[in-house]
């Protein structure tokens, strides 16, 4: 079922930092572990700490999604970028990515930003696609260890499209 038109996408509150945080956290063990490596499991972890997730509140958009007063999702915008988007496993294929993504890039767009870059994770690919991102390279982190975390760089026009 699509609960995407009930939930509620707005800005980041400094009081969300835990609340993000957690979800962020429990996004990436749950979606990521199998799939990458320990270490680049904690790289993750690692990468989105609270100090990144301020810098990313106060640098550009950071927003959440809100359904029924708790944090579904979240995702960032600096500059052409976005960041950081996390839908909660028991949350996702129901509309919340999208729409946070669609309105990230209406932020980009009103900022002048013609493109959108993002990086994209293994189990994210098909999403991105989903959404218009072309996959422009293959990219590996060496995270220790001998593990590496293995990512796409990702490009979208955000030239105005007909609905």
């Amino acid at each position: 079922m699509n609960t995407a038109h009930h939930a509620r996408i707005r800005e980041f509150r400094e009081a969300d930092l835990v609340s993000v945080r957690k979800l962020i956290h429990q996004t990436i063990e749950v979606c990521y572990s199998g799939i990458y490596p320990p270490r680049a499991v904690q790289f993750f972890k690692d990468f989105h700490s609270d100090e990144k997730i301020v810098e990313q509140h106060r640098d550009g958009d950071l927003l959440v999604v809100e359904l029924d007063g708790r944090l579904v999702a979240t995702g960032a915008r600096v500059g052409s970028d976005i960041f950081g988007v996390f839908v909660h496993p028991a949350f996702q294929r129901q509309g919340h990515g999208a729409a946070l993504m669609r309105e990230l890039e209406n932020r980009a767009r009103a900022k002048g930003c013609t493109e959108s870059e993002l990086s994209v994770s293994l189990p994210a690919r098909a999403l991105y696609e989903s959404l218009g991102y072309e996959m422009l390279e293959e990219c590996s982190t060496d995270v220790g260890g001998g593990e590496h975390l293995d990512f796409w760089k990702a490009k979208k026009s955000l030239a105005r499209q007909e609905f």
